[in-house]
């Protein structure tokens, strides 16, 4: 693989010359005017009305023997600050096309309940709304980003839901907001205008959608007079290039911030498999879907660049990571499963993906953030753990908003039952102070893979990494052990003559600090 080609010819032939007795990968790290920032908000999280998400997971309650603040664990709270997030989506999904805002303010004891049709079926109380959510989001220092119900409201609804969050003062919505306890508005930058329109936001064609977006975005305020609402359009499935060709085409670019895209790992065929007990089959299959977030990426962002040449939209990929099947004993419909090094490798190479592409790529989140899907967090009564997707995440925190450096190398191959994927991702940036981070992925389930890392002409004097590996692919961590897998000091690094010598184990994620 390679990526933004910069290297020299004399500089390959020392290379060459100096490693030709040696398996090894050539990495070289370049700094480029023209390169981009990474946006902090590629590392963003996704929270839904879904499963123990919520109650259960977020969301204890004020009465709760866990700690907590106005409800929320203190534990997820601190957990979170630590990982840096920038910003949360929340209440879907599919649940953000059925729910109803109102339902979700005033005095809880007065609160109309609802059914969860898409999650389980259960009751949502809906105990947990707007103002939760959003004070939330002010203690994490998140920006919340609100995904809005167009699949079963209308345009007054949406549009009342963002005076109420954003007008100061003197409209209905906004004296109804003071009534409820909050004084100044909260503004919000970052809406969703629907979700999956295509299935269950209302199985909408392109087309039509377009149509309905133009209508809502267009009575969309930003009562607060800042910088602008950042109106993020429901984007396509996984690789429905037609979707994107219309919104690009049809939606006027002032009406319209953000594309999103939606693609999930998994295993290929109709089985998804256990998210512990996997064959190497099943593993070499999802790592193959991961991976093809690089193909989707670059080819809905071409279609955008063929619209927008001046790269004013962002593509927003607001739901992305690992869907295996429910652990055993638990409900098919809250879709909780564990978070093995598998997931670090997904987490590692999407993410080095998302950071390549920083130039269209300006928002993800990662779904979803406690106990659903490929989670950060996972709690079982007062207990909490964090998963090897956390530690990648907060790894790789370092990128956030700093320059994107272009990488070339040429990896090697991971090879599986004649089939073969890139064994090697990478990627780097270069933040305010000069400090450069390197992140490197090794997804083969066997092999260990030298790396030659040159940091020419970057004033890189002394390196320094952390390292994520286990003994076993499918290892996690268990409330039982909830330490077995955490980031390590990699102290291993050689340099030789401007070249810093790396070795990577099977299945790790390595990140090099250079100073």
């Amino acid at each position: 693989m390679k990526i933004l080609k910069y290297s020299t010819f004399l500089l390959t032939c020392i290379l060459s010359v100096y490693t030709s007795a040696q398996d090894v990968t050539l990495v070289k790290v370049v700094e480029e005017s023209e390169a981009p920032m990474i946006s902090k908000h590629i590392y963003g999280h996704f929270s839904e009305h879904l499963g123990r998400c919520i109650y259960g997971g977020l969301y204890v309650g004020e009465e709760s023997v866990v700690p907590n603040t106005a409800g929320v664990r203190n534990d997820i709270i601190d957990a979170l600050k630590e990982l840096q997030i920038p910003n949360l989506r929340w209440p879907g999904g599919c649940f953000a096309d059925t729910y109803h805002w109102k339902d979700g303010v005033g005095p809880k004891d007065e609160r109309p309940t609802m059914v969860n049709r898409w999650w389980g079926g259960v009751t949502e109380d809906n105990s947990f709304g707007t103002h939760d959510f959003l004070n939330l989001c002010e203690t994490l220092g998140a920006e919340p980003y609100l995904a809005a119900n167009v699949g079963s409201s209308t345009v007054k609804e949406f549009t009342e839901y963002v005076e109420y969050v954003l007008h100061e003062g003197g409209s209905p919505m906004a004296e109804w907001r003071k009534e409820n306890g909050r004084e100044e508005p909260w503004n919000v930058k970052y809406w969703g205008v629907g979700n999956e329109m295509w299935g269950c936001g209302g199985n909408m064609t392109a087309e039509h959608y377009a149509d309905v977006y133009r209508q809502y975005a267009t009575f969309m305020t930003d009562w607060t007079n800042s910088d602008g609402l950042f109106r993020i359009a429901s984007g396509a499935n996984v690789d429905d290039y037609h979707w994107t060709e219309v919104l690009m085409r049809d939606v006027p670019k002032h009406l319209i911030e953000g594309v999103a895209l939606h693609s999930y790992s998994f295993v290929e065929w109709n089985e998804k498999g256990s998210s512990i007990d996997y064959s190497e089959e099943q593993y070499f299959s999802t790592m193959k879907t991961a991976l093809k977030m690089d193909t989707l990426v670059t080819k809905h962002s071409a279609i955008m660049d063929k619209y927008d040449p001046d790269n004013t939209i962002a593509l927003v990929v607001d739901e992305w990571g690992g869907w295996y099947e429910v652990m055993e004993g638990t409900n098919p419909g809250f879709l909780y499963q564990q978070n093995t090094m598998r997931d670090a490798m997904i987490a590692g190479t999407t993410l080095n993906i998302f950071n390549n592409h920083a130039e269209r790529v300006k928002m993800a989140n990662l779904a979803q953030t406690v106990n659903v899907l490929q989670a950060v967090v996972l709690t079982e009564g007062e207990k909490m753990l964090l998963t090897p997707t956390y530690h990648v995440m907060k790894m790789y925190n370092v990128h956030q908003d700093a320059k994107l450096l272009p990488v070339e190398f040429n990896s090697p191959t991971y090879k599986f039952e004649g089939e073969e994927l890139p064994a090697i991702s990478v990627s780097a940036s270069k933040n305010e102070s000069g400090t450069v981070h390197v992140s490197l992925v090794n997804i083969d389930a066997h092999k260990k893979h030298n790396i030659n890392l040159s940091l020419e002409g970057l004033g890189v004097k002394r390196l320094s990494g952390i390292i994520l590996t286990s003994d076993n692919l499918q290892d996690y961590n268990s409330f039982e052990t909830p330490g077995a897998i955490q980031p390590k000091e990699f102290s291993t690094i050689k340099v030789k003559k401007g070249i810093a010598e790396v070795e990577l184990p099977p299945f790790s994620v390595l990140v090099l600090k250079g100073e």
